[in-house]
């Protein structure tokens, strides 16, 4: 079996869970992704969430039709493009921190059982950096965003 590749025919960088964590500092019960697919270095990525039942938000939003909060799938998504830069040998014991959030639209609830795929497009790289981040169920819209965060020393 051949190693995957992208749309140009280089190798995906895949970020397991170990790498997740080397890159960023989120841990349970605010971790909120499990796998990230580098599919073109500062082009694209591609984030995967597995949401269960079992997830500790499911006990207040709502106990008795759980829906997973918007603001935690933007937090995701902001989380799949902080890994996909901060796994960067370059950005190594950097932090990213989300500054803004524009154009926020809910398309289509998520459920427990649902995998979320966040798309990540970076428009805008440096200290400040600017993504378009979406994120689908089953290949349909659930959520989508422009988000803005900057790369800082943790000491600072």
């Amino acid at each position: 079996m051949s190693e995957p590749t992208s749309a140009a025919n280089a190798p995906v960088r895949t970020l397991d869970l170990a790498a997740i964590k080397a890159a960023i500092p989120h841990r349970y019960p605010f971790l909120l992704i499990d796998k990230v697919e580098v599919l073109e270095e500062d082009k694209k990525a591609i984030g995967t969430k597995c949401v269960t039942a079992n997830e500790p938000f499911f006990t207040g939003h709502f106990p008795e039709h759980p829906v997973m909060p918007g603001v935690l799938i933007v937090e995701a998504m902001a989380q799949t493009a902080a890994a996909m830069m901060l796994s960067k040998p370059e950005n190594k014991g950097k932090l990213g921190y989300l500054m803004g959030v524009d154009g926020a639209k809910f398309r289509k609830p998520v459920f427990p059982g649902s995998v979320l795929k966040f798309h990540v497009e970076p428009l805008r790289l440096g200290r400040i950096a600017k993504f378009r981040v979406e994120a689908f169920v089953d290949g349909v819209l659930a959520a989508e965003a422009e988000i803005m965060s900057a790369l800082v020393d943790p000491e600072k």
